[in-house]
């Protein structure tokens, strides 16, 4: 059983002028990465591996949320894949892991995300917000042989406020 674990980035700055992968989280974005960071401590998974987009907001959002869930720094790897868009690179992605990982966790992007909890999860959701969370658990035993899971559960920001 496989268990993917999506979190989308925090809200970030468009003020600043400079490049999408430099964007700097909002203050917003940092407060809703700690809420959902905390609530997620709660639940007490064990995570195998974290995998975060380069982006600055991406990897900012998830420095805040492992903090939160007392995990090892060094197990989280900056991966140029997950700084994608429409889904495929991160799915290619998916479908390369180490099947010794039962659970990981992802830090990116949207319009990838999005369409990633509805192609591969059971339930459709509109959006995942910013410092939205998703859990989708796959009865595959290989992550190459993912296809249509079950959504065990979504952590949205505005329902923690």
């Amino acid at each position: 059983m496989k268990n993917l674990l999506l979190m989308r980035h925090g809200k970030s700055s468009w003020e600043l002028n400079v490049g999408d992968q430099d964007r700097a989280l909002l203050q917003r974005g940092i407060m809703d990465a700690h809420l959902v960071g905390a609530k997620l401590a709660e639940e007490n998974m064990a995570i195998d591996y974290v995998f975060s987009s380069p982006a600055n907001r991406a990897l900012h959002t998830a420095i805040i949320c492992l903090r939160s869930l007392k995990y090892p720094l060094n197990r989280l790897k900056i991966v140029p894949d997950l700084y994608d868009f429409s889904g495929n690179g991160v799915l290619d992605f998916l479908k390369s892991l180490d099947d010794g990982l039962d659970t990981v966790l992802l830090f990116g992007h949207n319009h990838a995300f999005t369409h990633l909890v509805n192609s591969l999860g059971d339930r459709h959701i509109d959006n995942l917000p910013t410092s939205g969370f998703a859990h989708i658990q796959f009865n595959e035993g290989s992550w190459k042989d993912i296809s249509r899971g079950s959504t065990i559960k979504t952590i949205f920001p505005k329902q923690l406020k």
